[in-house]
């Protein structure tokens, strides 16, 4: 591996082919390349902004290199990418369990925070669930509650290497946006959120380049990796091999609208907290951000025609007890 190459010529702002991502990450992960370069490579990366084509190369190590599990049937995963730094509850681990409680099998995979106060395993942990399970014990748990939380680390062990220098820089980087990409179960059908608008057209290229069926890759005009409840979410979408610009309002899921500031969380107990809440039927502008990022997960699993029909199913999966009763399930089969 050249890493003065390499680095050479993300310094100067050029773009890496997807041959040399791949073997890049490969020597990363391999734990051939030095801390001082691996920083240098994340960093300059990041400065120069990520293409598709690297972007791909990167997923393809990160596949490779990974643990692979088999649920033998279509699942869904809805994510943010985090980094937005907004401090909001969690909004789509809990749109997760209402969308399973409406019949989706969501294969969520996620970690623990890296630039926030919690991440989607630190508030399953206080929740009560087991997060470092064996990957059969989580494929079982989709297969019967209709969610299972797929630890990364567990499936990215190579990630070891990385894991230190991501908390050390403290920033988003390229990794916020390859977590959602590398789902152990193969999920093709994706619900991703991202921090920078800028790479929402990026990143639903990389789903289709590696197959997915339908995404929807979204950002909100005030800042969240979420569909936002206060105005505009702006992204794409992949039906089939075609990709289009969408923009969603709260009123497209029969919402009214209310601020940000109303979604704010905290660390991982009272995050946790405010996800039981909504679960047991609080209204608000909480469950109304649960609600709209459940239904557009609910139309990219193809069980929802329209995002106002996808609000209705995650409506009556928290009114009937459905969402609850698939977090206690969860809980039950972690142990």
């Amino acid at each position: 591996m050249n890493w003065s190459e390499v680095l050479g010529k993300l310094t100067a702002g050029k773009d890496l082919s997807r041959p040399q991502a791949r073997e890049a990450l490969n020597d990363i992960m391999s734990g051939q390349a030095t801390a001082a370069q691996t920083s240098a490579f994340i960093i300059s990366l990041r400065t120069k902004g990520e293409t598709t084509e690297e972007m791909v190369g990167l997923v393809e190590t990160m596949r490779a290199v990974g643990v692979r599990v088999s649920i033998e049937e279509p699942v869904v995963d809805t994510a943010g990418t985090g980094g937005d730094r907004s401090g909001t509850f969690n909004i789509s681990t809990t749109a997760a369990l209402i969308a399973a409680g409406a019949g989706a099998k969501v294969a969520k995979h996620g970690n623990r925070s890296a630039s926030s106060k919690c991440g989607s395993a630190d508030v399953l942990e206080a929740l009560g669930v087991g997060i470092e399970l064996a990957p059969e014990r989580t494929a079982e748990m989709v297969k019967q509650a209709g969610f299972g939380f797929f630890f990364a680390p567990r499936y990215h062990p190579a990630m070891k290497h990385v894991v230190p220098i991501r908390q050390q820089l403290g920033i988003p980087t390229v990794f916020n946006f390859l977590g959602p990409l590398t789902n152990p179960a193969g999920a093709t059908r994706q619900l991703i959120g991202v921090y920078d608008s800028r790479m929402a057209e990026r990143m639903i290229g990389v789903l289709a380049r590696l197959g997915t069926e339908r995404a929807l890759v979204i950002h909100a005009d005030d800042g969240l990796d979420e569909v936002s409840v206060s105005g505009p979410t702006r992204g794409y979408q992949l039906w089939n091999g075609e990709v289009t610009p969408v923009v969603l309002t709260p009123e497209d899921f029969g919402l009214r609208r209310s601020d940000v500031s109303e979604l704010v969380g905290g660390d991982a107990r009272k995050n946790a907290t405010m996800l039981r809440s909504v679960l047991a039927g609080e209204v608000g502008p909480r469950r109304d951000a649960a609600v709209a990022n459940a239904a557009a997960t609910l139309v990219v699993a193809g069980l929802a025609d329209s995002h106002e029909e996808g609000s209705a199913l995650a409506a009556r999966s928290i009114d009937s007890g459905g969402a609850e009763s698939v977090l206690e399930q969860v809980i039950a089969l972690s142990k």
